[in-house]
């Protein structure tokens, strides 16, 4: 198990130094802090998956428009809901996952998104990092998010050896003490974009920088 002061010491850091970035919060954040419903996280995390903040965050909300929650969604054919979040990357399958999605909320769980991993695992399109960001912001539960920028930190900074964001979060769940889990995305996805970039991470700027292992870390800046 990591030392929680440790823990504390590299958020406390990370976060300092982006709060002297001015460093935004990632889209789905943002769109859950003006509404953390669950329906919210799902559709704009589903929506953001290889896609740009600002195309994410402009998609959303136009689909939000239209679709203000689930049984509104559930109007709509794919092709609409497509269109609408355009150029989203892979929008046309993104549109046909989220009409499936709509009508087997609808029909299975009378409008309400499921709150356990499992039955979020279970819907068209919906991987652990969607899963755990619906339990995570949707539904304030202690969900481990693991993406590529938290991938790549924690194995630069030592913390886990793995090959995919698949593995460390399996390993993370025996290490990190549950009080980070719900944080750890956001801060970590944020690092990752302005500090410890996945191509030569700007490690003169890291306040880690004399105690980060850099592991796999091949040229630095």
């Amino acid at each position: 198990m990591l030392d929680e002061k440790y823990v504390d010491e590299i958020f406390n850091s990370f976060s300092r130094e982006l709060e002297k970035l001015g460093s935004p919060l990632p889209s789905v954040s943002l769109i859950a802090e003006e509404d953390n419903s669950p329906y919210r996280v799902l559709v704009s995390t589903l929506i953001s998956l290889r896609t740009k903040d600002a195309v994410t965050m402009e998609a959303s909300k136009r689909l939000f428009e239209i679709a203000p929650d689930i049984n509104a969604l559930a109007l709509l054919d794919s092709d609409k809901i497509a269109e609408t979040i355009r150029p989203a990357g892979f929008y046309k399958r993104k549109g046909e996952n989220l009409k499936k999605i709509a009508s087997i909320i609808i029909e299975k769980y009378n409008a309400v998104i499921p709150d356990d991993l499992e039955t979020l695992l279970s819907l068209p399109g919906v991987g652990i990092k969607t899963a755990s960001l619906v339990l995570n912001l949707g539904y304030g539960k202690a969900a481990l998010c693991v993406d590529c920028h938290v991938h790549e930190i924690a194995n630069r900074l030592g913390w886990v050896r793995t090959k995919s964001a698949e593995e460390t979060e399996k390993e993370l769940r025996k290490i990190l003490p549950v009080r980070f889990w719900i944080p750890l995305n956001e801060l970590f996805v944020r690092y990752g974009q302005e500090v410890c970039t996945p191509v030569s991470p700007f490690c003169s700027r890291c306040p880690e920088n004399g105690r980060c292992r850099k592991i796999g870390v091949q040229r630095q800046r």
